[in-house]
């Protein structure tokens, strides 16, 4: 019978199907899709077990033409307050969604999901306040992410761990990281080490592995790596372990310009020279790369005009155009000022 099911059946998956499927009413699938707090918790695991079983994505033109749209988008931070405020890759971001949505009709929802973003988050975006959402800084982890996707049309910021059918917009991370770490090798430095980032999100894992595949392409030492969490204490912390365990270190690629901030606080307090005794190469080319006494060389992405593409994106998805790209991948490039 699921044979014939499958046979039959067309491109789009509809409400109707998902029902069968679910063994439930088209209503139910419908409060299910909507929210609604009346649906039992086991007919809702069911219900969003054929969601995803048959990729089905609410029709949203539909709820376009019944004036039941929005005309809201969020943009969904797994992560918590104090990392999206004192970061200012996400104020760039942000900038460059907010570019785009004033040219159109509609408003965006912050949602900093920290906090049991699986329920919590859910639960609000399924409640239909919202057509769509951008997704940033998310973790391998966050498998909400994934029922996110069943939810409603969604764009991410960086690739997902599993990149199927999903929408995106990247940079190259780990040619970026190539770059910066190339950049080191070509001016004499021969001991490299790294500050990475949490070892749960790819923008971090592509980097830390462009890194490894320069050094190794040059027959230089991997093992000089520690992992940090995007924030300058973390990098602080990591630096400290990075030289007890190498003090001979005479370069450095660190995975963020905030990151690099903490890292370069540390080389100050130890009385190592930058560049003179270690060189620094970091990744962003945010305002944290010049807001210190020493300027940063860092691998630039363009990050608020991702921000800006993320929102283009999801606004075409919305209005139902058809061929738009999955996987939006925006150029880097090396600048160069006093740190290496």
């Amino acid at each position: 019978m699921n044979i014939g099911v499958r046979q039959t059946r067309p491109a789009q998956p509809t409400l109707e199907m998902v029902a069968e499927v679910a063994g439930v009413s088209r209503a139910t699938v419908s409060r299910v899709v909507n929210g609604s707090p009346k649906v039992r918790p086991h007919i809702i695991e069911g219900v969003q077990a054929a969601i995803a079983q048959l990729n089905y994505v609410p029709n949203r033109a539909a709820r376009s033409l019944a004036s039941q749209q929005t005309h809201a988008v969020a943009l969904v931070v797994p992560e918590d307050m104090t990392r999206f405020f004192g970061d200012p890759y996400f104020a760039a971001i942000v900038q460059g969604i907010t570019r785009r949505l004033e040219e159109s009709d509609y408003t965006l929802n912050l949602l900093v999901a920290s906090s049991d973003p699986r329920h919590k988050t859910m639960r609000y975006l399924r409640s239909g306040i919202v057509d769509g959402a951008l997704v940033i800084s998310h973790h391998t982890g966050d498998e909400f992410v994934a029922e996110l996707e069943t939810t409603m049309p969604v764009v991410f910021g960086g690739q997902p761990a599993s990149d199927e059918n999903t929408y995106f917009v990247d940079v190259d991370n780990a040619a970026g990281a190539e770059t910066g770490t190339q950049h080191l090798i070509d001016i004499g430095r021969r001991r490299i080490g790294s500050i990475t980032g949490p070892a749960d999100m790819p923008a971090a894992i592509d980097r830390l592995s462009g890194f490894l595949r320069t050094l190794e392409r040059a027959h230089l030492p991997t093992d000089a790596v520690e992992h940090a969490d995007f924030t300058a204490a973390g990098a602080a912390a990591a630096t400290r372990r990075l030289l007890e365990r190498c003090p001979d270190l005479d370069g450095l690629f660190v995975a963020s310009d905030l990151m690099a901030t903490g890292a370069l606080d540390v080389l100050r307090q130890l009385a190592r020279s930058v560049p003179g005794d270690i060189a620094v190469v970091s990744f962003d080319d945010s305002p944290a790369a010049t807001s210190g006494a020493v300027q940063m060389t860092t691998v630039s992405q363009p990050s608020e005009d991702m921000g800006f593409a993320m929102a283009d994106i999801l606004l075409r998805r919305l209005a139902g155009q058809d061929g738009l790209p999955h996987r939006t991948i925006m150029p880097t490039r090396l600048v160069l000022r006093d740190s290496a």
